[in-house]
């Protein structure tokens, strides 16, 4: 909640001016759903995507205030953020509630961004990797090889969000190589090198080039650096 119609309208356009004709990587916008058709105006015809921020796992029914997989494709999106940490904390999210709304992102020809990742009271308690995989497996639970190859995770630190701390590329690689080989045993080796890993934890434009250089890194989820045009440029260049 840190834009306004006319912030929204402008960073589109400032990112869709930046990126060009043609981007060496892939790069998408995820507004707040009440400005998701103001932004799909913007990217209309450029290689910038759209995604929401979040979806709700039923079809259609009496849900207020929500917002499904297929309202999402109607305004134009192609991705989702499923699972990400805020929402995890602050709306108790579950693995399970993540899962349904990843059956639910692909019923509905969207890819699904699926967030992971530990607090800082799991990283001190060398938790990291039984959280990262718990949630993993929770909210991948019933997907199977073929659907598989076409999701994104994005692992993100909780304790290196919005508080100026990063992790290192090295502990990014680290927990990113864990994913990988966690996705290799839940599904194969060739499935698990299909699918992209993201880091989104404090990424900006200075230490972007030195964590998307690493192995298992395949692009960022990006934060606060991303409500101003030139910095989420910066990201998107060092790619």
């Amino acid at each position: 909640m840190n834009t306004r119609v006319d912030d929204a309208t402008a960073l589109a356009q400032g990112v869709v001016s930046g990126v060009g004709e043609n981007p060496t990587v892939e790069v998408a916008l995820c507004p707040p759903s009440v400005y998701l058709t103001t932004v799909a105006e913007a990217v209309a015809g450029t290689p910038v995507g759209l995604g929401g921020q979040d979806l709700y796992a039923a079809a259609d029914g009496a849900f207020t205030g929500e917002v499904n997989a297929g309202m999402l494709t109607d305004v134009g999106c192609r991705y989702v953020i499923l699972g990400h940490s805020e929402r995890r904390a602050l709306m108790g999210e579950c693995d399970k509630q993540v899962s349904e709304k990843l059956h639910a992102a692909l019923a509905g020809n969207l890819i699904p961004i699926v967030c992971v990742g530990e607090t800082l009271d799991d990283r001190e308690a060398d938790a990291t990797e039984k959280v990262v995989e718990t949630q993993l497996r929770g909210s991948l639970d019933g997907l199977d090889e073929v659907r598989a190859a076409g999701i994104v995770i994005a692992y993100e630190p909780v304790w290196a969000i919005g508080t100026g701390r990063t992790a290192s590329p090295e502990q990014a690689e680290e927990v990113h190589a864990f994913i990988r080989k966690l996705l290799s045993e839940l599904f194969t080796d060739d499935v698990a090198s299909q699918i992209r890993i993201q880091y989104g934890g404090s990424v900006k434009p200075g230490n972007a080039k030195e964590l998307l250089g690493q192995p298992n890194i395949d692009g960022a989820l990006v934060g606060g650096a991303s409500l101003k045009a030139e910095d989420f440029l910066g990201i998107i260049n060092a790619g």
